[in-house]
């Protein structure tokens, strides 16, 4: 008889001759190939009887779901007319991305859209692009790096703490930051996130809590970074105990690493089973929320996006420690995620890629390049921006065209005339790469109001 389980096994325990045998083979395969034939045959036939019972089950939800209520597989067409939707800084964004969240607007599921100053192209959604859906979350609407964010500390020490100390910094971010996929800690930190159920209950994630625990406090590649800098603060708020001045601080920039980037390819391949679209937008297939793996993708996304926060957690502990002071407070945000907001009256999700959160009152952090300043910003709540601000400068040259344009000698003359120091980075992250950051200000006014400024000094990226 074999030890590997067959759809004639199935059919024989008396499971319909329908797609609930592909499914039950496919989730086997996957996460339960090395059990037994005999009790895989019996919690098969559990899960047949009792369907309801294992509805949340990781393994066999997914078989359960299609005794009960089969997802309707379809293929989707693009609607005729697009969603509502506004621009902010027009004339500052490039034509091929506006048509990428045009196309993005003729999906089903659309409600509504904006485009933030700082946009340009990318995958499925353009960066700097928010979409609005009518329960249904797009994985790559939200981004291979799942809650990918900025977390800024700000330590009671004045800027001129700075003077004289380059070396010294360079050094705490040579010897305490970890960059790219092959520099890890050697003093591994534990962390309550990876004692989330998530990490039991679902079996992709079981399979990723290694490589998590791996990567905990180290940053990604490319626009990844951590700097010393100086922040100029124009307004207070009484938390955090400071006076308006200039003083040091720290930024970091960076996501969930290896574990959004597996939840990410994972859930896409399942939504583009089960949403079929048009050949140019097949990256926008989205999974509905009321489904299974749309539930699952949720629940990871979450996991992931609180991950990238552990990450961030760790980098300043471990910097503040070398330093020898405490931040006195931190100011964080994150894009790369999607949200269930109240838009116009009505429940929906709310995807930004590459874009930053900015309801009335919330706090963030908008960087430049490394030689131009980032904004500490309060959001203004408006509606058309989907509550919505940039998530930096944004990209004025591809990384393609930035290789061709410019070299390393380029990049070291910039950096000294801003007297900004630099650990790694590659020509495709040279500031002149990326839009002049006041231009992208001045383009979202009606988003957020500016409190203070951070000026980076000493920056680390991956080499």
């Amino acid at each position: 008889m074999g030890n590997k389980i067959s759809g004639k096994d199935l059919i024989k325990l008396g499971f319909p001759k329908t797609n609930a045998i592909n499914i039950a083979l496919g989730q086997i395969s996957q996460y339960r190939k090395k059990d037994k034939k005999a009790s895989l045959l019996n919690e098969a036939k559990d899960v047949l009887l009792n369907p309801e019972k294992y509805s949340q089950d990781g393994v066999w939800g997914k078989l359960a779901e299609s005794l009960i209520q089969p997802v309707e597989v379809k293929r989707h067409e693009l609607s005729a007319t697009r969603a509502p939707f506004s621009i902010f800084g027009e004339n500052e964004i490039d034509e091929a991305s506006k048509f990428q969240l045009f196309d993005a607007l003729k999906l089903p599921v659309a409600v509504g859209g904006a485009l933030m100053p700082d946009a340009h192209y990318g995958y499925g959604l353009p960066i700097g692009g928010v979409l609005a859906t009518d329960n249904a979350v797009i994985p790559y609407g939200v981004g291979v790096d799942i809650g990918c964010r900025m977390s800024l500390s700000v330590f009671d020490l004045p800027s001129g703490f700075l003077n004289g100390k380059s070396d010294k910094l360079e050094k705490i971010l040579s010897e305490h930051t970890k960059f790219g996929m092959k520099e890890v800690h050697k003093d591994k930190a534990d962390h309550e996130i990876f004692s989330r159920s998530e990490f039991r209950e679902i079996p992709l994630l079981k399979g990723l809590l290694d490589k998590a625990y791996t990567q905990l406090g180290t940053s990604g590649g490319g626009n990844h970074f951590v700097e010393f800098g100086v922040v100029e603060l124009n307004e207070v708020r009484p938390e955090w105990k400071l006076y308006p001045g200039k003083y040091v601080a720290v930024l970091s920039h960076s996501g969930s690493r290896g574990l959004g980037a597996n939840i990410a390819k994972h859930y896409t391949q399942l939504a583009s089973r089960q949403t079929p679209l048009p050949k140019q937008v097949q990256h926008l297939a989205w999974l509905d929320l009321d489904t299974h793996d749309g539930q699952e993708y949720w629940q990871a996304m979450n996991l992931a996006g609180e991950y990238a926060k552990a990450c961030h957690d760790d980098i300043h502990r471990r910097i503040a420690k070398a330093l020898g002071h405490r931040a006195v407070f931190n100011i964080e945000n994150h894009h790369n995620f999607a949200w269930k907001e109240t838009w116009n009256g009505r429940e929906v999700i709310v995807h930004r890629k590459g874009a930053t959160p900015a309801a009335k009152g919330v706090l963030g952090i908008i960087p430049g390049s490394m030689v131009a300043p980032g904004y500490i910003v309060e959001g203004l709540g408006n509606s058309e921006s989907l509550n919505s601000a940039s998530h930096g400068a944004g990209r004025l040259y591809s990384r393609t065209k930035s290789k061709q344009k410019f070299t390393r000698k380029d990049i070291q003359n910039v950096l000294k005339q801003h007297n900004v120091s630099l650990i790694g980075g590659n020509v495709d992250e040279a500031p002149m790469a990326y839009k002049d950051i006041r231009k992208v200000m001045s383009s979202q006014q009606e988003l957020v109001r500016v409190l203070g400024t951070f000026l980076p000094k000493v920056v680390r990226m991956d080499r």
